[in-house]
């Protein structure tokens, strides 16, 4: 008899269950990647205005009449480089998908440094036009060249002191890491560009 009225007492519990507000286990928000995908500022048009201040700034620092007067594009073209090696690169990125999943995921982080890149484009355009007319043996010639110097500042510069093990770490960090990935990354770039 007891056990009957257990049973009961639990059909009884179960039924009113239904009827009593209850916590979901599952989140009320909507889940995205980033919060920053939906919280874009855009005019009264809908346009991005981290574009529209991109754009801006291009046009007012004249970067475009920039690059022309530079001589960059002509110095490209006698290197090789043209609008049809740009293919190549453009099936690279059809061929490898992940790649471009992985591009439009950066978007949101990469819109807030476009304005930034354009006002660093006219100090930089001096070192394109020179990049573009190095050979892409000689870019990995010096990227070769600098692990080298780096490994050699680890080995010969003794590492006694604080102040000697932190140019040992600018050394390794600026030639064994940055330079070589500057530089063979852009003559790879460069030779595919060139082909």
């Amino acid at each position: 008899m007891v056990k009957f009225g257990v049973l009961v007492a639990a059909i009884a519990f179960v039924s009113t269950e239904a009827f009593v507000p209850h916590q979901s286990f599952f989140p009320l928000e909507p889940l995205a990647a980033t919060s920053e995908v939906d919280n874009f500022i855009v005019d009264d048009l809908g346009n991005n205005l981290a574009i529209k201040q991109l754009l801006t700034t291009v046009q007012e620092k004249s970067i475009l009449k920039q690059v022309a007067q530079s001589g960059l594009l002509s110095k490209a073209k006698k290197a090789g480089v043209s609008l049809a090696n740009l293919e190549r690169v453009l099936e690279l990125g059809a061929k490898n998908p992940d790649v471009l999943v992985l591009a439009e995921a950066a978007g949101p982080d990469i819109l807030p440094l476009l304005p930034t890149l354009a006002e660093a484009a006219p100090a930089a355009l001096p070192i394109l036009t020179f990049a573009v007319s190095v050979r892409p043996v000689v870019l990995g010639g010096i990227g070769l060249l600098s692990i080298v110097f780096a490994a050699g500042t680890v080995i010969l510069i003794p590492d006694d002191t604080v102040a000697q093990v932190a140019i040992q770490t600018l050394a390794v960090g600026v030639l064994g890491l940055g330079v070589p990935a500057l530089s063979l990354g852009g003559a790879s770039v460069l030779s595919s560009l060139t082909k």
